[in-house]
């Protein structure tokens, strides 16, 4: 067998090369909201008392800093924190923040079932399946996702809510 001539190694390199980057990037652009970041206890005891404690990557910052500015009209409840709690709690929204794309529009009302990657990842949910018992809303992740409160929202953790009819079962097969 012949030893590969020097343009042929050359293009072997260069296309492992562009392999790997194009990975990275794929990595590295992967669903900021889906990242693993660790949780701080007094996050998930302040917010998920009421809701998923959700991952930091799921809004942007402009999001979470008007979210955290308007605890005592929160979604039509009033969680209120003290000063140092709403500080650490606000920074660290801040530095884990959704960075994919800071010139795209504000989510409306700051909502994370309003973003542009939830509609598309659900858009084969039929909207009767959002008010189901077992359910009971879009944002109410962990009806579907069954490691949400881990901040893991994989497919392979789908489960199927109780209740759906053939057509809504259907819409998952999608």
């Amino acid at each position: 067998m012949q030893a590969p001539t020097r343009p042929l190694m050359h293009l072997s390199t260069c296309l492992a090369l562009a392999a790997a980057l194009v990975s990275q990037a794929t990595q590295a652009g992967e669903h900021e909201h889906n990242r693993r970041v660790p949780l701080p206890q007094i996050y998930v005891q302040e917010c998920a008392s009421c809701h998923v404690a959700y991952p930091a990557g799921m809004l942007p910052a402009a999001s979470w800093r008007r979210l955290m500015s308007g605890l005592d009209k929160h979604f039509g409840t009033n969680a209120t924190l003290d000063e140092q709690d709403l500080r650490f709690i606000s920074q660290w929204l801040m530095t884990h923040a959704d960075t994919r794309n800071t010139t795209s529009p504000p989510v409306p009302q700051d909502r994370i079932t309003r973003t542009d990657w939830f509609v598309r990842e659900h858009r084969h949910i039929e909207p009767t399946t959002w008010r189901l018992p077992s359910v009971r809303s879009a944002s109410n992740c962990i009806a579907c996702h069954t490691a949400a409160d881990q901040g893991s929202f994989r497919e392979r953790e789908l489960r199927m809510p109780a209740g759906l009819s053939a057509s809504q079962r259907s819409a998952w097969d999608d």
